[in-house]
């Protein structure tokens, strides 16, 4: 079942956002050369510690893991895509980094990601970095009440299909409320005009990755949460908590 919010409840959870921001932005100011991903990791718990909101990463175990997640944010460094774990490794020049950030506040919950170079960047990353920002602001504004949930996935995918990258549907969107995730999933993929139909109330948090390769495979470290992409090539990841009103959609994780 896909639950609505209220405006009230949507609020609440805008609040949560504005956390979740500043977690991020926290984080992207103090990543540098030689900063660790733990140092990076006790930055964006102080954000969170100090607006009294609770992270959704820290202990939340999926039945894929072996062990719960041991950070606050995820952190994952070129060609590891997703689910990052945040280890003694310190950040070299050139490294492309993913920061993925989700807490709770007042029992309700916001979710946002988002990707960037350290030091001295290659154009190469620059674009998949812009490719993955104009995927998420094309599934965004497809999130509009009366159209399909498929017309969010088929927007992201249409975006990432014409700069020919690699992206994988078994991690997507989804919603979220006062869970982290909650139905519906959302594939970076598809077919529109099929699919749940969008009504004021409904929140999603929309997060397109892409990988410079054009294949979908990846692996799992033995850490059992890092996902690698199997070629080796490097990665980005975006995502926004957003909710569909009347007034059209609103990122309430907003940097």
């Amino acid at each position: 079942m896909v639950d609505l919010k209220t405006p009230t409840e949507i609020e609440a959870m805008r609040a949560a956002g504005k956390v979740v921001a500043a977690a991020l932005t926290a984080v992207r100011t103090a990543a540098a050369v030689g900063v660790s991903l733990c140092e990076l990791d006790e930055v964006a718990r102080d954000v969170l510690r100090s607006a009294g909101a609770v992270s959704l990463f820290e202990g939340y175990q999926p039945g894929f893991a072996p062990a719960p997640f041991s950070g606050v944010i995820c952190t994952s460094v070129n060609d590891a895509v997703l689910h990052g774990l945040p280890t003694g490794t310190r950040l070299a020049d050139g490294d492309l980094l993913n920061v993925d950030c989700g807490a709770s506040l007042d029992g309700w919950c916001a979710d946002s990601a988002t990707s960037f170079v350290v030091g001295t960047p290659r154009p190469e990353d620059l674009d998949l970095i812009a490719t993955t920002e104009r995927a998420l602001a094309a599934g965004i504004a497809a999130a509009v009440a009366g159209a399909r949930l498929g017309d969010i996935g088929a927007a992201i995918g249409e975006i990432g299909d014409q700069a020919a990258v690699g992206t994988n549907l078994d991690f997507g969107g989804h919603g979220i409320g006062r869970r982290m995730h909650e139905e519906p999933h959302i594939p970076n993929g598809g077919r529109p005009g099929r699919g749940l139909k969008l009504r004021p109330g409904h929140v999603f948090a929309i997060e397109p990755w892409f990988w410079h390769g054009t294949g979908s495979v990846y692996v799992i470290d033995d850490d059992g949460w890092t996902l690698r992409s199997a070629d080796h090539t490097r990665g980005a990841h975006a995502e926004h908590t957003v909710a569909v009103t009347e007034d059209g959609p609103q990122i309430l994780t907003l940097r």
